[in-house]
């Protein structure tokens, strides 16, 4: 049995990949947003060619489970092209999010499932999410391929003059520690534990990056931001710069969420090298270990507890570990691997006949109707 590098020297060259990016505004700040960036990335570190305009594509990359996204795919395959689904979404990071998610999160699972289906293959992030899509009992074969981090941009350039700036900028004593974290301001990302542990630990300044869709955002979590503590600062969406910044500056970067398919600014703040504080959830189980790259913790007194550890003693072996995990999953490694998913899986293979795509004109055509 040929060995991947093996494989991956034999055949033609891979064709033109083209990453479509509708409904990309609405994702932009988000996760997916981010991650649709690394796939472009991870085609120029991996010397795959990216299609400039749909005609000229082979294999079409989509991110979003939109109508749009769904009309996209059935034009792709009647044109002959391939069709690559990454599955960045499930019915368990879908609950908790907003007003009236857990309602239809079943409803929501029917949609993605239809949605992946599509795809001749479906990418995801990591393992655990490759297991979820396994048991909604989607048929097509499924690849775990990180999203990646830019470790190149994501590090520190200048400790003191980052932390200098972070305590300037939001006007913070030198001698308060300073605990940040990201994400949507959402049940599901921890907003509520952040408030409390915030509460838990007046002496500390917690900054949260990222904001949300008030229209979306449930009623309880709109009391608990009024409510917040005195040494909570809501920073809102900033950009990668800035973010960048914030980790490298920050004492500890503490994550709250209660489900991932993987966690972009989780990889963010290891490559920075700012020891990181998240919950023990299933995503991480298998890569990130506790105490090792990362403190993996159940509850706010563990968070509280490794927090206080974090800053008084220094954390020079967890630093390196981070990084050197974050290098393990860089964009140019998921470049790499999304290579080896092209060969293996087929997908860069000659492109199908124009008239073996009846199947899905008369999808697009119902879809229309």
């Amino acid at each position: 049995m040929l060995h991947l590098e093996e494989r991956l020297r034999m055949g033609d060259e891979i064709m033109k990949t083209y990453i479509y990016e509708g409904g990309f505004g609405i994702v932009a700040k988000s996760g997916v947003g981010s991650a649709i960036k690394h796939q472009k990335n991870m085609l120029k570190q991996a010397d795959i060619e990216e299609a400039k305009g749909w005609k000229e594509a082979d294999i079409v990359h989509i991110n979003t489970v939109f109508p749009d996204s769904v009309l996209a795919a059935c034009l792709a395959k009647m044109q002959g092209k391939k069709v690559v689904y990454y599955g960045h979404s499930t019915m368990e990071d879908f609950r908790n999010s907003f007003i009236g998610s857990n309602r239809f999160a079943p409803l929501f699972k029917k949609w993605i499932c239809f949605c992946y289906g599509l795809g001749d293959i479906v990418i995801t992030p990591t393992e655990y999410s490759k297991g979820l899509l396994k048991s909604y009992g989607i048929q097509k074969k499924i690849y775990a391929v990180s999203n990646g981090v830019d470790t190149e941009f994501f590090q520190s350039r200048n400790k003191e003059k980052e932390k200098q700036e972070i305590h300037e900028k939001y006007k913070i004593p030198m001698n308060r520690k300073v605990v940040v974290s990201a994400g949507h301001l959402i049940q599901r990302k921890g907003i509520l534990d952040f408030l409390k542990l915030a509460k838990m630990m007046p002496e500390t300044t917690f900054i949260w990056f990222g904001g949300g869709n008030d229209s979306l955002v449930t009623q309880e979590v709109k009391e608990a931001v009024k409510k917040k503590s005195e040494n909570v600062i809501f920073a809102g969406y900033v950009e990668a710069e800035e973010l960048r910044n914030a980790y490298c500056g920050a004492d500890a970067f503490a994550f709250f969420s209660y489900e991932e398919t993987e966690g972009i600014v989780v990889l963010e703040a290891l490559a920075c090298e700012v020891p990181v504080v998240l919950r023990d959830i299933p995503v991480y189980k298998g890569w990130i270990q506790d105490q090792m790259q990362a403190y993996k913790v159940h509850n706010l007194e563990e968070y509280k507890h490794n927090l206080m550890h974090i800053f008084k003693k220094e954390q020079e072996e967890l630093k390196r570990n981070a990084r050197e995990l974050a290098e393990q999953r860089s964009i140019r490694s998921a470049g790499e691997r999304l290579k080896v998913v092209y060969r293996l899986s087929g997908v860069n293979e000659e492109k199908r006949p124009r008239n073996s795509s009846l199947r899905w004109k008369k999808i697009l055509f119902q879809l229309m109707d």
